[in-house]
């Protein structure tokens, strides 16, 4: 056999042992690691030392490999051993928003706001199950038949979903999303997802203590939106945070940031947002800040926002500004307190300043798509005036949204309670009451 046949055999072989084998070495790396030494290690060194022995036992009984393809051996059964795998590439990637496993042969990333299949695998579904398993035990939960949905959330932040069967017809199903960078309001007029004035004037809305609901669609970057405008809340007031996952990255000082809790393995200790808002209420706050209300914890919210605690801000999932108030109404209906609609009408006409509404574009891109203020006082129907409209142009051949954001005077009731604040008006919007702006939510 000649010898460019042996080194095509070789790095043939190498490709199946990075393939299928990694379990094998993995097994051979913990065989051959001294796990009491480990111990007294941090992550850095613990990886670093793993990498080193990892090493040395493919040089010493691997297959002929060129020096790129061994370091992707050694750093595929690090990972198999210490983290979670084939994802841990995947997780160190800043591109990557979020991670889609349906399968141990299917595995999706989205990035730049657009779906794409990787050629990474799983070598089988007990592979899979078992990466599954490692993330869950970080968070004192359990997944198998009796259990097979559980939301959990990784060290660095990442939120975690997982079903598997017999829910699942496709097999283990892993999703992770990634922990949103905190993005400032410049850098986001600076990527298109706002104009200058419209950024201006959520701010103005922000300090002069507005309470603001930002509502959008999964993935339109509501909780991106919700950090870059918390910088503005100014930093001597006492700001509660309450979330499912804690997301939020405020800058202020006085911050108490509060998490749901899932219930335990025997089904008991869940506290959930709603009781964490309750709470919040006997924590003197200046401002409530809710990272997605969802059910019965929009009434207490409402309340919340009714009872002295101005400039608070919530997000919630709809697909427009108007639908966004018909949400709140419906699930502060949820609630086991049993009121009228008109009643939840009159507290979210009381509550409610501000909808800012997000989308996402066909082409992947996320921008406000809509500023309403809540127009409606009291026991009117619902009205909302639009203050700001991105309106966009017929998609090119380049397949890039384009657009213009279009203007609208605000409110004077909202002009005053700007002006009252010491805060302005940016000109491109003025101040009016152009009846033809407002629309009525029925």
């Amino acid at each position: 056999m000649a010898l460019k046949d042996r080194i095509e055999d070789s790095r043939s072989a190498g490709e199946k042992a990075s393939a299928g084998g990694v379990a094998l070495w993995r097994q051979r790396l913990l065989e051959e690691i001294n796990l009491d030494e480990l111990a007294d290690l941090d992550l850095a060194q613990r990886r670093a030392r793993l990498e080193k022995v990892a090493g040395h036992i493919v040089s010493r009984e691997g297959p002929v490999l060129s020096a790129s393809e061994r370091g992707a051996l050694v750093r595929r059964v690090v990972d198999e051993a210490l983290g979670l795998g084939v994802l841990e590439p995947l997780l160190a990637d800043p591109s990557v928003t979020e991670i889609m496993v349906n399968g141990p042969d299917d595995v999706y990333v989205e990035r730049a706001g657009r779906l794409q299949r990787i050629e990474t695998t799983f070598a089988n579904e007990d592979q899979l199950l078992q990466t599954i398993d490692r993330i869950v035990a970080q968070v004192n939960r359990r997944v198998d038949e009796s259990s097979p949905m559980v939301d959990a959330r990784l060290p660095t932040g990442e939120r975690v979903n997982v079903i598997i069967p017999p829910l699942s017809l496709v097999g283990p199903v892993l999703t992770i999303r990634r922990f949103p960078r905190a993005y400032t309001i410049e850098e986001l007029v600076e990527a298109g997802s706002m104009d200058p004035h419209s950024a201006v004037l959520l701010a103005s809305f922000i300090r002069a203590r507005m309470n603001i609901v930002v509502s959008g669609g999964t993935g339109t970057g509501k909780t991106t939106m919700l950090n870059a405008l918390s910088a503005f809340v100014p930093n001597g007031e006492r700001i509660v945070t309450i979330e499912d996952s804690a997301e939020l990255q405020l800058a202020q000082e006085h911050i108490i940031r509060l998490e749901s809790r899932p219930p335990n393995i025997e089904g008991k200790g869940q506290v959930t947002v709603r009781d964490l808002v309750r709470n919040s209420l006997r924590m003197r706050p200046d401002r409530i800040i809710v990272g997605e209300v969802r059910g019965p914890e929009t009434l207490d919210m409402l309340q919340a926002m009714n009872t002295g605690h101005e400039g608070s801000m919530v997000t919630v999932h709809s697909n427009s500004a108007d639908d966004a108030i018909y949400r709140l109404q419906t699930m502060a209906s949820m609630s086991d307190v049993r009121l009228p609609f008109e009643t939840v009408r009159d507290q979210i006409n009381s509550a409610v300043d501000v909808v800012v509404h997000l989308g996402r574009g066909s082409d992947g891109s996320r921008r406000v798509w809509e500023i309403a203020a809540v127009a409606s006082r009291r026991r009117e129907t619902f009205r909302l005036q639009s203050v700001m409209r991105f309106v966009p142009e017929p998609i090119g051949p380049d397949r890039v949204l384009r657009g213009a954001y279009h203007h609208h005077p605000v409110p004077r009731v909202l002009a005053a309670r700007l002006f009252e604040a010491g805060e302005s008006i940016p000109p491109a919007f003025g101040v009016g009451d152009d009846e033809s702006l407002l629309r009525e939510i029925t």
